[in-house]
């Protein structure tokens, strides 16, 4: 059954991809407040947050915990229980673990640490309301066989497949290894997340099978001429770092990360946080909601 919701961002219904301005704010307020919520984040921050599309933390976990992530991403790749279960995802389909999903299910060491005020603080100070976990992952990327993500939207696969209405949802990607410029890091178009590019072609059945796995999705991703015109207009960014550092970045931004053909490893705990006042309903743009591992249907509020 379609979505009775008004689609305000229109995708994969066309020929070719197209550009057209955000409706929707990049940072909330509280419906009875005309300032941010209190978190985290400095008013100097949210603001350069709100321009830019993304914030970096040098240190959000402490090196301790780093190790404890580290281990539980070693015993989750490892986990017999975890064979052909479709939430661990490996590289083509059948080589060593790219990302392993729902990991604040699977690990309390995760759960705890997602639940930190410093964390889901962030977010709910972003998004102005409570906010639930939408989608959680460890992102492995080892060395020589890391494969590459390919330029994307969150927000648009949320929208199209998830039946997430608006861009009110937030990453916040925890680096569990040294992030060097050279060792596939995320790369985001800092201030990309002020337009909506709506992608050509259409939702297969099932389709992110696929996209879990394909170093260039044939669906979802803008084409070279966009990333082109978007490039030049907006830059790239790297993002580097330390373990334990972390980006906070919008669901709309445009981002990707290449493949990592270094002896380093960059592996990442990516949480994603919407409000729950824009929980989803119908997939906008495909035949059937993914997986719940991928777009979670439980909107519990964090505590």
């Amino acid at each position: 059954m379609r979505t009775a919701v008004a689609d305000h961002y229109p995708t994969r219904d066309r020929n070719e991809c197209t550009v057209s301005q955000r409706h929707d704010p990049v940072t909330w307020f509280e419906s009875n407040r005309d300032t941010p919520t209190k978190g985290p984040l400095s008013p100097r921050e949210i603001a350069d947050y709100d321009s830019r599309g993304f914030h970096s933390s040098e240190a959000l976990v402490p090196t301790r915990d780093v190790f404890d992530l580290k281990d539980e991403m070693t015993r989750l790749a490892q986990d017999r229980r975890l064979v052909g279960d479709g939430r661990v995802v490996r590289e083509n389909g059948d080589g060593e673990v790219r990302s392993v999903f729902d990991v604040h299910l699977l690990s309390s060491v995760v759960d705890e640490i997602v639940r930190r005020p410093e964390v889901v603080g962030i977010a709910r100070q972003i998004l102005g309301s409570d906010v639930y976990v939408h989608q959680s992952r460890l992102n492995f990327k080892p060395g020589f066989s890391g494969g590459p993500f390919y330029w994307h939207s969150d927000f648009e696969t949320w929208h199209a497949e998830d039946g997430m209405p608006t861009p009110r949802a937030m990453s916040i990607s925890i680096a569990l290894t040294e992030n060097y410029g050279y060792n596939g890091g995320l790369m985001i178009m800092p201030g990309s997340h002020k337009d909506f590019v709506s992608c050509s072609g259409r939702t297969p059945d099932n389709y992110y099978k696929e996209s879990l796995v394909s170093t260039a999705p044939p669906t979802g991703s803008p084409d070279e001429r966009m990333l082109s015109r978007m490039a030049n207009e907006y830059g790239i960014e790297v993002m580097t770092g330390h373990a334990g550092s972390a980006t906070v970045f919008d669901s709309n931004c445009m981002h990707g990360s290449n493949g990592n053909i270094t002896p380093f490893a960059r592996s990442n705990l990516f949480v994603v946080f919407n409000s729950v006042e824009n929980t989803p309903t119908d997939p906008f743009s495909a035949p059937s909601p993914r997986p719940r591992y991928l777009g979670s249907r439980d909107f519990t509020a964090i505590r």
